[in-house]
């Protein structure tokens, strides 16, 4: 029997080799896995060999304060690695903690096939990292055409498979009215997914959403949270006394809930291209404090957080980053879009074609799957 071991970093990177596994077992039942995952992998009866919160931390800060923590997580996933002695270790994002581990994986058993899905954004800052990746990784994954370049002038094998969030996907056939009052409007809230980041956005968040009330009747505010946040953001909510916000954490649920929303305000991440993808209106919003930003903003070389802006080189979807991500600018973003529809259609056009741009002719975990049942054989 083929094994493959599975290293994640955080929910969305646990989401998108959830999609890929899911792909694999249509097409060949006979792997064993085992992974550092979350609830998606779990759901597929894949378990964790520990809980990924241990391991999602914040920018640069965070990580300093955990890195004896992080450190024994990594030593720990080699060793289970080691002795599981997987034919394809795959790591998917995140690669200060899943690349960590492949290159000293890789180091101890050069026979394991080290594959990473979604490439390290070298585009974005740290492109000599590039030397680095090509001695441990054997294949690269990647999500968007622009970054064959980088891979190929350092001759590192990869295959652009396109991003699985931009995929067609199956209406779901979930009624929410069983969830949410019909009479309202539904804008989606998407905090975050690591408890440091929703513990600087979701206090800002809720004092927008008041500023909003003050402005705009019939809205129901719906923050979107994983299993392992949700309890963490319920408990923030509990403790106001805004009547128009509710909280959801089932897959199935988020979706239909996004599908139907007439707004969404974002972290910036990936759950924006999701928000692209199903033609809702957004904005972006993101905060560190003040070192963690100091430090990033002297080390990346673009303009931009949200890729369909990089992309254009122009702000195409409305970004509030650091001292801008206030309530007073968000409500204020918020309210002029809602009120401004040929502004929203503007904006909307811009992105589908950009869209229709990155996406690939195929499905994207099929590819993917592909490549990897290629180094299975």
């Amino acid at each position: 029997m083929k094994k493959i071991f599975i290293v994640t970093g955080e929910p969305s990177g646990d989401k998108l080799a959830s999609e890929v596994v899911k792909k694999l077992k249509e097409k060949y039942e006979q792997i064993e896995y085992r992974c550092v995952g979350g609830e998606y992998l779990n759901s597929l009866g894949i378990k964790s060999i520990f809980d990924l919160k241990d391991i999602t931390h914040l920018a640069f800060t965070s990580v300093l304060l955990n890195i004896f923590k992080i450190n024994k997580r990594i030593n720990q996933t080699v060793n289970s690695i080691l002795e599981f002695k997987p034919d394809i270790l795959l790591s998917v994002d995140s690669p200060d903690f899943t690349l960590r581990v492949s290159e000293r994986v890789k180091k101890k058993n050069y026979d394991i096939k080290t594959i990473h899905y979604v490439a390290p954004q070298v585009w974005v800052w740290r492109e000599g990292r590039l030397k680095k990746f090509k001695k441990f990784l054997d294949h690269v994954l990647l999500l968007f055409k622009f970054e064959q370049k980088y891979f190929d002038k350092e001759n590192i094998s990869n295959t652009f498979v396109g991003h699985p969030l931009l995929e067609k996907k199956v209406s779901s056939k979930i009624n929410l009215d069983n969830y949410f009052d019909n009479s309202k409007k539904i804008v989606s809230i998407f905090p975050g997914s690591r408890k440091s980041e929703i513990d600087i956005l979701l206090p800002i968040l809720l004092k927008s959403v008041v500023l909003i009330n003050n402005k705009l009747k019939n809205l129901n505010f719906v923050f979107h949270a994983t299993n392992e946040t949700k309890d963490f953001i319920e408990k923030y909510l509990k403790e106001t006394n805004i009547d128009n916000i509710d909280i959801i954490s089932d897959p199935e649920i988020k979706f239909s809930t996004l599908s139907k929303s007439i707004f969404a305000i974002s972290k910036s991440g990936t759950v924006s291209l999701e928000i692209c993808n199903q033609n809702i209106p957004s904005i972006i919003i993101y905060k560190l404090n003040f070192i963690n930003y100091f430090i990033i903003k002297s080390l990346v070389k673009i303009r931009f957080a949200n890729i369909i802006n990089i992309i254009n080189d122009k702000e195409i979807i409305p970004e509030l980053i650091q001292n801008e991500c206030n309530p007073k600018e968000i409500s204020n973003s918020v309210i002029y879009l809602l009120k401004n529809p040929k502004m929203v259609e503007l904006m909307l056009n811009k992105i589908q074609k950009t869209l229709s741009n990155i996406k690939s002719q195929s499905s994207s975990t099929e590819e993917a799957a592909k490549v990897i049942m290629q180094n299975l054989s």
